[in-house]
This record gives structure tokens, C-alpha cells and sequence, in this order.
């Protein structure tokens, strides 16, 4: 029982001996780490220092760097002050020294412009434009022109002016249609037009090259008839006052024969009808007017009967002169009628193509909508040259139709009224047999009852 406590001080007495070696030796880990971290510490604190001063040192300079700079700023805004003052100083001693100079600058430039718009657009430019770089100085410039540009301004203005009163033949390119050039030599008509061997020409002052017109005036004038009327002296032409605008606008209106093509497959079967009712027209007129004139030769000479209607009337009284006024009365009858058909003959067709030319107008016209709405589908409406032939179909057939129909109504009323008056006359004279022929038999019935 002994044993087992004194192992057990024997172990107390180790563990104590340990445990005062194990503190002393973590009491000396703490003293150095101490030291260390004081260390590092007055190094820190030596770095902070040194910043610190470096900092100190920076906002000095900037400091010194701003005053200098407000200084600086503070002696430029004095010296604006001081240039704006004189500035405006010398506005109003300039406004004062020019007077009338700067509507003067404002007229020149104006004038330049259109000066250089003319030498630029007319037909003088070609010959003209020696000075069309100072005008285009002047166009260009800020400032007062110098007296050198404004002699060349007058200058130019007074050869302006000189060559719109100018005849003159002159060389220039031309460009025919099929892309060909050549030098011709032209007449220049002023500051107007200008002329050579086919007519008038279009300058392109851009390109230095002339081009027909697409459609020239009646009476044009030419290189050949200018050149008589110089040696003549006599100068009388057609000529476009607008410098070629008219010209223009005189290729873009259309002709007869343009017009007539618009109106399509439907315009010219309405043309042929039109045609073929104008000759019957002629052909009955004329047959009418033989027929009037036979049955007044007619009139005039009862006895000596001829191949008219009217002789042939006649006949038929001389053929049955011994049957009664009932029958004589349904033969003549009979003859008229067979006349009046034949001289009506061709009238009806007259009259069918008078009606069926408006109706070919209006299908012409429904057909040219109809093309008018599909261009619409494809393209829209926003070009209207597209649209152009649909409506230019529409448009001309109905005129056609109209065109067609009024002459030949016209035409079959008139010769209508000839039949009909030839009819007149056919009957006044069958009524004039018959009654002849009644009388006759009444003279005849008192002499065969007294015998």
C-alpha cells in the first residue's frame, strides 16, 4: 500500500520539473517575439515618417504650382480684358473706316455668283471664261475684294454683255446619237442658243461637248441658212428666249403619231373601223349625189326613161298601164320598197360602227387600268413614269372611240336624210301615177256605160 504513493509523488515531482522547464523556455519565445514586433514596429513607423514628409513635400509644391498658376490666370484674364476692350476698339474704328464698304463686299459677291451660275449655264462660258477663276475668288472670299478682282468683274460683265449681242461662229465638240465625236464649227446666237448643221445644240459647259436636241422646232435654223442670212443681212429664225428650257420641254410633248401608238392594239382596231365607216360614208355619199342628180335629169324629161330610180318607177306605170289602181298602186309600192334598199345599202353597217367605236374605247380604257393596276402591284406608285403607258392606253382609246363615233354618226344622218328624201320623191311621183290612173278609169266608166 505503501509503494503505490510514493510512485505516485515520484510521478508529481517529474511532471513539475517539466512543466517549469516548458514555461521558462515559452516566456523566453515571448521576450523575443516582443523585441521582434518593436522592431518592426519603429521600422513602420519610420516608413510612415518618411511618407509623411514626402507628402508634406508634394502639397508644398502644389501649393506653390497653384499660386503660381492663379498668378498666371489672373494676369491672362487682365490681358483678355484688356484685348477685348481694344478689340472692340477696333470694330468700331474698322465699322467707322469702311462705312458702305461691307454692302459694297455684300453686291460684289452677289453679282459674282451670278456671274459665275452664267459663265457656268450659258453658251458664251465656252469663249468667255478667262477670268472664271478671280470670279470664283471672289465667290470664295472673306473679305474685301482687291481692285484687281473687282476690274476683272466689270470686265467679265462687259464681255457678257458683249457676246449676248454677238453672232459668231465658233469650233466645238459635238456628239451625234450614236456616240460619235466631231469638230464642227457652230454659230453662237448670243448668250441664247447654239446652232449648227442639224440645228439647235445643248452645251454641257461641264464636259466641253454640244448635243442635238431630241426634237427640233419647225423651221429650225442651221449652220447653212445662217451663213445666207449673214451674207444677206437679214436676220429672222425661231428661237428659245428660255436658253433651252422650251427646247426641252418640246422633245417631251408628244406627237400625232405618239399619241396614236399609246393607244395600243385597241387604238388601231378603233383607227381601222373609223377607216373603213369613212369610205362607206364616201361611197354611199357619192352613189346619192349620182342618184339625186339622175332622178333631176329625170324630172326634167319624164318620157325618155333611164337606169334610176325614179325612171325605173316610170316602168313600171308604162308596164302596167291597163291593169287597175289597186294593182298598179301594190307594184308601185313594191318598186319603192326594192329602191329604198337599195338606197339605204351600207347605212346599218354606218350605224353598227358608230356604236361599237365608244365601246372599243371603253375597253380599251378598262384594258389600260387594268395594265395601270398591275404595274401598281409590281412596282408601286411612287415612280409615275411607270404607271405612264397604262394610263396613256386608257386615256387615248376613249378619245378614239369618242373621235370615231361622231363622224360617223354625223355622216349616216346625213346620208339618212338623202335616202329619205330620194324615198320622198319616189313616193310623191308613185302617188301622182296612181291618181293618174284613177282618173283615168273614171273617164273610161261613163263612156262604157253611154255605149
Amino acid at each position: 500500500m505503501t509503494i503505490k504513493p510514493l510512485i505516485l509523488a515520484i510521478s508529481l515531482l517529474g511532471f513539475s520539473t517539466y512543466g517549469v522547464a516548458a514555461s521558462s523556455e515559452l516566456v523566453q519565445e515571448t521576450k523575443q517575439a516582443s523585441q521582434d514586433q518593436k522592431q518592426h514596429n519603429a521600422q513602420r513607423e519610420s516608413g510612415f515618417k518618411q511618407t509623411e514628409q514626402s507628402l508634406k513635400a508634394q502639397k508644398n509644391a502644389l501649393i506653390a504650382e497653384r499660386k503660381q498658376l492663379q498668378k498666371e490666370s489672373d494676369v491672362l484674364s487682365a490681358t483678355f480684358s484688356k484685348n477685348e476692350k481694344t478689340l472692340a476698339t477696333l470694330e468700331q474704328q474698322l465699322h467707322l473706316e469702311t462705312g458702305s464698304l461691307g454692302e459694297l463686299f455684300g453686291v460684289v459677291r452677289q453679282t459674282a455668283k451670278d456671274l459665275d451660275v452664267e459663265l457656268k449655264n450659258s453658251v458664251t462660258g465656252m469663249t468667255d471664261a478667262n477670268n472664271a477663276e478671280i470670279i470664283n475668288d471672289i465667290v470664295a472670299a472673306k473679305s474685301l475684294p482687291s481692285m484687281s478682282q473687282l476690274t476683272a468683274l466689270w470686265q467679265t460683265m462687259a464681255q457678257q454683255a458683249q457676246a449676248s449681242s454677238d453672232l459668231s461662229l465658233i469650233p466645238i465638240t459635238v456628239i451625234n446619237g450614236a456616240g460619235h465625236r466631231s469638230e464642227i464649227n457652230a454659230y453662237r446666237l448670243g448668250n441664247m442658243a447654239l446652232i449648227g448643221d442639224e440645228g439647235f445644240l445643248h452645251w454641257d459647259n461641264k464636259k466641253q461637248v454640244a448635243t442635238y436636241y431630241a426634237q427640233q422646232p419647225d423651221l429650225a435654223p442651221s449652220v447653212a441658212t445662217l451663213s445666207i442670212m449673214e451674207q444677206q443681212q437679214v436676220m429672222m429664225m425661231v428661237a428659245d428666249p428660255s436658253r433651252g428650257i422650251m427646247l426641252d420641254q418640246l422633245a417631251n410633248s408628244p406627237t400625232l403619231k405618239d399619241r396614236l401608238q399609246a393607244g395600243g392594239v385597241v387604238g388601231k382596231i378603233i383607227l381601222g373601223l373609223l377607216s373603213i365607216g369613212l369610205l362607206i360614208s364616201l361611197f354611199n355619199g357619192v352613189r346619192l349625189l349620182v342618184v339625186r342628180q339622175q332622178i333631176r335629169t329625170q324630172l326634167k324629161d319624164p318620157k325618155n326613161i333611164g337606169q334610176n330610180p325614179l325612171g325605173r318607177v316610170l316602168s313600171v306605170y308604162d308596164a302596167e298601164q291597163n291593169r287597175s289602181v289597186e294593182a298598179l298602186e301594190l307594184r308601185l309600192l313594191e318598186t319603192i320598197v326594192d329602191e329604198q334598199q337599195g338606197l339605204e345599202k351600207g347605212l346599218s353597217m354606218l350605224k353598227l360602227l358608230a356604236a361599237l367605236a365608244p365601246m372599243l374605247g371603253l375597253l380599251g380604257t378598262v384594258t389600260g387600268m387594268i395594265e395601270t393596276f398591275q404595274v401598281i402591284t409590281q412596282f408601286g406608285n411612287g415612280d409615275p413614269k411607270v404607271m405612264a403607258g397604262g394610263i396613256s392606253m386608257a386615256l387615248v382609246t376613249t378619245v378614239l372611240g369618242l373621235v370615231a363615233a361622231m363622224p360617223l354618226l354625223l355622216t349616216h344622218n346625213i346620208l339618212s336624210s338623202q335616202a329619205e328624201s330620194i324615198r320622198t320623191i319616189l313616193e310623191k311621183q308613185g302617188l301622182s301615177l296612181v291618181a293618174e290612173q284613177a282618173e283615168k278609169e273614171t273617164l273610161n266608166k261613163p263612156m262604157g256605160m253611154a255605149a
